[in-house]
This record gives C-alpha cells, sequence and structure tokens, in this order.
C-alpha cells in the first residue's frame, strides 16, 4: 500500500513540474490572428496579452468593417491560445483527465 501511495506521490510531483514548465512555455508563446485575408493582425501572449495590431490602412475608410475585422483578428488569436494551451497542458499532465474545475497551483 504504501509502495502505491509513494508512486502516486511522485507522479504528481512530475505532473507538477510538467505543468510549471508547461506555464512557463506559453507565457513566451506568441500567436498571431488575423481576419480579412490579412487586413487585420492581432498578435497575444500565451496569458492573452496583446503584443501587437496591425491593420491595413484601407480598413479604416469603413470604421463598422474595421470593428469587426479587429473582433475576429482578436477571436482568432484568442482561438490559436487556448488550441495551444490545452494541447501543451495536456502533454504536462500526460493524458491524465484533471477533474472539472480544478486547478493547480500557478495555472491562469
Amino acid at each position: 500500500m504504501r509502495g502505491n501511495i509513494a508512486q502516486l506521490m511522485q507522479q504528481a510531483q512530475k505532473m507538477q513540474e510538467n505543468l510549471q514548465k508547461a506555464q512557463e512555455e506559453l507565457a513566451k508563446l506568441e500567436v498571431t490572428g488575423n481576419a480579412g485575408g490579412g487586413m487585420v493582425n492581432v498578435t497575444l501572449t500565451g496569458r492573452m496579452e496583446c503584443r501587437k495590431v496591425r491593420i491595413d490602412p484601407s480598413v479604416l475608410s469603413d470604421p463598422e468593417m474595421a470593428e469587426d475585422l479587429i473582433a475576429a483578428a482578436i477571436n482568432d488569436a484568442v482561438n490559436k491560445v487556448n488550441t495551444e494551451s490545452q494541447s501543451r497542458m495536456g502533454a504536462a499532465t500526460a493524458g491524465m483527465p484533471m477533474p472539472p474545475g480544478m486547478k493547480l497551483p500557478g495555472m491562469f
């Protein structure tokens, strides 16, 4: 029985180390979302911080279209960050399912 508990503790420690490493990698990650065939580009970090926005000047002549394209580019970037985050966190937990709502220390 003690061997099983010790083994589980070692696995939990390893998983925590892997999660911390994945979080550090995500913090350095930058993804670019775009819309309008590249007319609007938004770059976000893995922590959802905006690093850069590029808007083609031709878009600015139509404010409503510019707003829609900016929103679409942000959504595209957020989806890319979420996909990458899920992939890296899944790899860090070695496919071990986490109970719904469970957050480990340091998770954003």
